[in-house]
């Protein structure tokens, strides 16, 4: 099936988002029809380059042999494709070398990247979070000698945390660092689940890897963060001796094979300090953040790319008869087909909106002039992050398993390619921190910021936005289920604030999916409003989207509520020899 770049769709949902104000402010020399033109351009590439690649990178994937990965066919050759034009330095500042647009705009670039090509896009993604990283905290030597190469795309970077002992829990992990007497230091250890951890599309592959010295603190505040490059690098910036770190084996795994996912051994690599010493998680967390939004956009990239199959489908097999002409007909002619269909539709656009908000957001922080405008956009980015991650992986998920069902049998059949796209997605909610941890850290620490402030500032907007919504005749239905949703968010968000410890972790995860249900209704409504009542079919679609989304999402709110506030009693008088065989 023929994959087409959602330029368009994007285009709507970054204006919806606040992109065009933010541009206006801030990005003056980025008009409009500039903005439309880095669209179109990115969905060619990511339609004519990545996407032909995705099946045969799924069939064939990366290969290890004698302590060397090679990328799948043809993936060496479009990463320098993806370079030379200009991809992998969106938004990096133009003093390293980057273009220094708006992060909103290249998220919405790598949503066409991950949708063409997830496992492609996973290696640019993990790229810009190591710009993110050593942008902030990296040394003079690292900016001026690695970074320029990274944001050109000439290098790649990686994130080096996990080990078999030491997975979500960082304070066990054991790789040690060791003064070498120059001011360097000596890496030895070993990691696993690195993605993109060795190949041949680049002469360098920059690791940022967690380690202690050997008298540091125990646990998290003695964990420092370390740049150990493939090849070392000189001076003048040229090439030196390998270092000594290389991949182990790569991993078989369900889906993504044309990722490979590393374990890497270092046995005395050469390695630079980044940052402070014994501040290695807080360092690391840069690039957590920003990868951990980037992989919401996978979600959705994933999804888009399977509710486009499966709409292909649905509107090409025939079976059965319609139930409004009475004859023989496609598919999409029968009410369970396209009701699945605008579910995944309506999911799709929401998860986008949320992502896209949140890209936006992030700029603000950065960039706005008033002091209080750039605290609560920050505020609001930082309240939004695990939603964007943990709701839009699940959406992908979601979709892509609602898109092998569309297919019957078929779906369940390798050579259609819908069993390749859940496959795919099913990584995204347990890449950057598990979805359980995104809804712990929402319940744990961003609900409680400003005394719980920056949730009802973002309640009392979606209130509003309900109550505008019953001003048109077409969506008095939408707006009440949108004002019932809000009300539900706000109690269990007043409960999860005076509740702690093992209840409010029992109802860290319905919170997060309550959050993101209702968040995504208030993203559907704001386009539903922003379309008007416009006589384009695709602009038509926006309201009837929301009034979908209403009654088989909204309309569950108040039953997630009862599921975020049921404690944590029961859990703990359960023993596992009860749920036993």
């Amino acid at each position: 099936m023929t994959f087409r770049a959602p330029v368009r769709d994007l285009a709507f949902a970054l204006k919806v988002a606040g992109f065009d104000e933010l541009t206006a402010k801030h990005f003056p020399e980025l008009d409009a029809d500039t903005a439309a033109a880095v669209l179109e351009a990115a969905g060619a590439f990511t339609t004519d380059v990545l996407a032909p690649l995705n099946r045969v990178g799924d069939q064939q994937g990366a290969s290890f042999a004698d302590g060397q990965v090679t990328a799948a066919p043809g993936f060496a050759e479009a990463y320098r494709a993806f370079a030379e034009q200009g991809w992998n330095s969106l938004s990096a500042e133009p003093e390293h070398g980057g273009q220094g647009l708006p992060k909103a705009m290249e998220l919405a670039v790598f949503e066409m990247v991950h949708a063409a090509n997830m496992a492609f896009g996973l290696c640019p993604m993990l790229t810009q979070a190591a710009i993110e990283a050593l942008a902030l905290h990296g040394t003079e030597r690292q900016k001026r000698l690695v970074l320029p190469r990274l944001v050109s795309g000439e290098w790649t970077g990686t994130m080096n945390l996990t080990e078999p002992q030491a997975g979500s829990d960082l304070a066990a992990l054991t790789t040690r660092a060791e003064p070498d007497g120059n001011g360097g230091y000596r890496l030895f250890g070993q990691k696993i689940f690195i993605t993109w951890g060795d190949h041949d599309a680049t002469d360098n592959v920059c690791h940022l890897v967690l380690a202690r010295l050997p008298d540091a603190p125990p646990g998290v505040k003695g964990i420092s963060l370390f740049l150990a490059p493939k090849f070392l690098v000189n001076e003048d910036g040229s090439l030196g001796e390998r270092n000594g770190l290389a991949p182990a084996s790569i991993e078989h795994k369900l889906g993504i094979h044309a990722s490979p996912t590393c374990v890497m051994v270092f046995e005395g690599a050469r390695a630079e300090l980044v940052g402070e010493l014994n501040q290695g998680l807080a360092h690391m967390f840069v690039m957590m953040n920003a990868a951990r939004l980037q992989v919401g956009v996978e979600g959705v990239g994933i999804a888009e790319r399977a509710f486009q199959q499966a709409l292909a489908y649905a509107q090409d097999r025939r079976q059965g008869r319609s139930p409004w002409s009475g004859e023989a007909a496609p598919i999409y002619d029968h009410p369970d087909i396209r009701r699945a269909l605008m579910l995944m539709k309506a999911k799709i656009e929401a998860a986008r909106g949320i992502c896209l908000t949140t890209g936006v957001l992030a700029d603000l922080g950065r960039l706005a002039e008033d002091p209080a405008r750039r605290a609560g956009a920050k505020a609001r980015q930082e309240l939004l992050t695990p939603i964007a991650k943990a709701w839009s992986t699940d959406v992908g998920v979601e979709v892509a398993s609602m898109g092998v069902q569309i297919h019957g049998g078929m779906g369940f059949i390798e050579e259609t390619g819908a069993a390749q796209h859940y496959r795919d997605a099913r990584i995204a909610p347990i890449y950057e921190g598990t979805n359980g941890i995104q809804a712990m850290d929402l319940v744990g620490r961003k609900l409680s910021m400003a005394e719980g402030s920056v949730m009802d500032e973002l309640c009392a907007e979606m209130a509003m936005t309900a109550e505008a919504l019953t001003e048109r005749r077409d969506l008095v239905e939408a707006g009440r289920r949108l004002a019932e949703g809000v009300r539900a968010l706000e109690a269990a968000t007043d409960w999860l604030l005076s509740h702690r410890g093992a209840d409010s972790l029992a109802g860290a995860t319905p919170y997060l999916k309550l959050a993101g249900d209702v968040i995504g209704g208030f993203v559907l409504a704001r386009q539903a409003l922003a379309a008007g009542e416009s006589d384009e079919a695709w602009l038509q679609a926006k309201p009837a989207l929301l009034r979908h989304y209403a009654a088989h999402v909204l309309a569950g709110a108040p039953g997630l509520a009862a599921a975020v506030t049921a404690g944590a009693e029961e859990l703990e008088a359960i023993s596992a020899e009860a749920l036993s065989a």
